[in-house]
């Protein structure tokens, strides 16, 4: 059991039938009244943000995430493949338990697989891959000026904003988490 008072942004809750992660905390002392904790928790199945407040003495169960790596195989429509490399199970997930998640990683790549209780409800690619541009118009002389942007095509299928030098059959590396380039291999 876990006490509001002792809320720290990442740590994962059960409140409301829910498995939540504190986002955002805040305690309040009022000059007039008691104090209380100000929240944001996110609902980590759905995404759902809520903001709550608490007395610093409410307590909450702690919800223990696993977080496991796990090789991402292959897709076959519907589903998409994983194996545990320790003991070499594997998982199917449907295209609901992935959303996103896959867009820039390749097959045979390590994964982490997250879930609650057994249940799987996401997964998360690595922070950073190195992927090769399979499609990109070529960039001009003289259009630097701006810094500007072309959109290029990887090997995953995924589009990303790269700068004008990049050409087609560079190798990139990209921050899964917002999509963004970062520079030539």
């Amino acid at each position: 059991m876990i006490t509001a008072g002792d809320f720290r942004n990442g740590v994962t809750i059960e409140y409301d039938g829910k498995v939540c992660q504190v986002v955002e905390f805040q305690h309040v002392k009022p000059g007039k009244g008691a104090a209380f904790v100000r929240t944001k928790l996110k609902d980590i199945v759905n995404g759902g943000v809520v903001e709550t407040s608490f007395r610093p003495t409410e307590k909450f169960p702690q919800a223990h995430i696993d977080r496991k790596d796990m090789q991402y195989l292959y897709n076959d429509g519907d589903l998409y493949h994983f194996m545990d490399v320790e003991n070499y199970d594997q998982i199917a997930l449907g295209e609901d338990d992935i959303q996103d998640a896959l867009k820039f990683v390749k097959e045979n790549e390590m994964v982490k697989v997250c879930s609650h209780n057994g249940n799987v409800f996401a997964v998360e690619p690595p922070l950073f891959v190195e992927l090769e541009v399979t499609e990109t118009e070529p960039g001009f002389k003289g259009d630097t000026a701006t810094g500007a942007n072309k959109p290029a095509v990887v090997e995953t299928g995924a589009t990303v904003n790269v700068p004008l030098f990049v050409e087609q059959g560079d190798v990139i590396k990209i921050d899964t988490r917002t999509g963004e380039y970062l520079s030539r291999v």
